[in-house]
């Protein structure tokens, strides 16, 4: 497994990936290849969130989980699938909370690559998963490295917003943050999924988001897909 990020990342997490544990990451999804195991998302695609969003140009981080563990489906942003591949109900749900909070239509395709490439940072915690069985890949490294992630975005001077839907995320950054003295913004409510989504319909952290982002002086959020 190649570390593909764009070369802001590189820099901010050389450290890091120098550590044993991204070794021995790599010496286990090498051994589920080799055990003809299927992995989404496709190698290529892993990190994908950091090449559509450099560290430099992140505005907005909305934090997942586990990728999506279906065919087709995960291809590296939390949330997202790619065009052609049906809505999960978590991401129908995203939508209808954007179309009550900023009366935008509802997009016939799934995929946020647009949101990606505006500096909206789409992070799971986890960035790989065995086909069929959720969470088969939590404990064995990914977390530390995207907490990493997280501790390095923190650090920024410049604010972020921080957006944490549902239990996992606000224990996930929470804990960072509550370290630090920031001017970040952290908006929290329930998971969209259709478990939870009572608690997550009229957050309205879409328009939240913005807001905070013009009164930075930076170029609002265009939520609006084809």
């Amino acid at each position: 497994m190649g570390m593909k990020l764009a070369a802001s990342w590189h820099e901010v997490l050389k450290e890091e990936l120098a550590k044993p544990y991204i070794a021995e990451l790599k010496r286990f999804l090498a051994q589920e290849k080799a055990e003809n195991k299927t992995i989404y998302p496709p190698e290529e695609m892993i990190f994908n969130a950091f090449l559509h969003t450099p560290f430099d140009k992140v505005k907005v981080v909305i934090m997942g989980q586990d990728p999506y563990h279906g065919p087709g489906q995960a291809h590296g942003l939390s949330f997202s699938v790619p065009c052609g591949i049906p809505q999960p109900p978590s991401l129908k749900n995203i939508f209808k909370e954007q179309n009550q909070d900023l009366s935008i239509n509802l997009p016939k395709e799934g995929c946020l690559s647009s949101w990606a490439k505006q500096g909206v940072l789409l992070l799971n915690a986890t960035l790989t998963v065995r086909a069929g069985e959720p969470k088969s890949h939590y404990g064995r490294g990914w977390e530390i490295f995207t907490d990493a992630v997280i501790a390095k975005l923190v650090e920024r001077k410049d604010p972020l917003v921080f957006v944490l839907w549902g239990k996992s995320a606000k224990e996930k950054i929470g804990a960072v943050l509550e370290e630090k003295t920031t001017s970040h913004v952290v908006l929290t409510a329930a998971h969209p999924s259709p478990y939870s989504a009572q608690g997550f319909f009229g957050c309205c952290h879409f328009s939240q988001i913005n807001e905070a982002l013009k009164k930075w002086g930076k170029e609002p959020i265009n939520w609006q897909l084809a």
